[in-house]
């Protein structure tokens, strides 16, 4: 324990707790605990509390609503800080060609922007109805589903770059790929993204029909962290998972899905090293039946 840095944190009155359960801020509910658990409020705190922990050599970790992160069975040895308090600057602009432009915080849940846009008979979100993540997180992955990405229309992000200094960058200078982006490969923080979103008729843009087919295709009765594996070129990773065999595949508390193969669930009690066994044995015998070699779309914390 740093207790230099926390002393700091608690001399500037910044929100911190210890020894805090990962496994309650995860999708999952798989992890260990963090040395120091932070939800700022601000930039003004997260700034600060990020050149803390660069000052006393703390390492970081910047997590959302962690729908797509596996946390260590041994928690993690520093500062987890959580971007979901930042989640009041909301605001949306009509545009003289009858768009409308929508800035959302990193810290918003997507569920809440895309019941926001419907409520408004906006459209272009519809893909994103029911993805368990924050706004930040869906910008850091691309996130997309049933052929829709953020790409599409996100415009711009704000973030703090690696000096902590406000950045602005165009959609266009981003990276965005399936399932990746810049942020992937650079130290950055995403504080806000701006989307430019169409008038639609709110029956048509029918989010709900999203839901329904989420919960009719995908365990949602189960924690877990989405899709495991990104999809492969020209294939599905859960279609190849169950042509070899492997649906109800199990290690320890984690599974395979029996409802999507695509998925690795936690039946009650899975640990981390349950879900990283399990994807690896997976991953080795779908190379060795079908050539395909399969790439972990959650990302593994240690």
């Amino acid at each position: 324990m740093n207790e230099q840095f926390l002393a700091a944190l608690q001399a500037e009155n910044l929100p911190v707790s210890l020894d805090e359960s990962l496994g309650r801020h995860t999708t999952f509910r798989i992890g260990g605990n963090a040395d120091f658990f932070c939800v700022p409020a601000t930039v003004t705190q997260l700034t600060r509390i990020l050149e803390l922990c660069r000052q006393y050599q703390v390492r970081t970790y910047l997590l959302g609503n962690g729908s797509n992160t596996l946390f260590s069975d041994a928690g993690f040895g520093g500062a987890v800080i959580c971007l979901t308090g930042l989640n009041s600057r909301f605001s949306m602009q009509a545009q003289p060609d009858g768009s409308t432009k929508v800035l959302a915080p990193a810290g918003m849940m997507l569920s809440a922007l895309c019941n926001t846009a419907q409520k408004e008979s906006l459209a272009g979100l519809e893909f994103a109805f029911g993805i368990p993540g924050t706004v930040g997180g869906a910008v850091y992955m691309n996130a997309g589903a049933y052929g829709g990405e953020i790409k599409d229309v996100l415009t711009a992000v704000t973030f703090l770059d690696e000096n902590l200094h406000l950045q602005t960058l165009p959609v266009q200078e981003l990276q965005l790929g399936y399932r990746t982006s810049i942020f992937e490969r650079c130290s950055w923080c995403i504080l806000e993204a701006e989307f430019t979103l169409h008038p639609g008729d709110a029956q048509e843009i029918a989010m709900q029909e999203y839901m329904r087919r989420r919960k009719e295709k995908q365990p949602l009765e189960y924690p877990s962290a989405g899709s495991t594996f990104k999809r492969p070129v020209g294939q599905f990773a859960g279609k190849l998972i169950e042509d070899c065999g492997l649906r109800g595949f199990r290690v320890g508390g984690a599974a395979i899905s029996e409802k999507h193969c695509g998925f690795v669930v936690n039946l009650g009690n899975a640990t981390c090293a349950d879900v990283v066994s399990l994807t690896e044995q997976v991953r080795q015998i779908v190379l060795e039946k079908t050539g395909c070699t399969l790439e972990r779309e959650i990302r593994v914390v240690e």
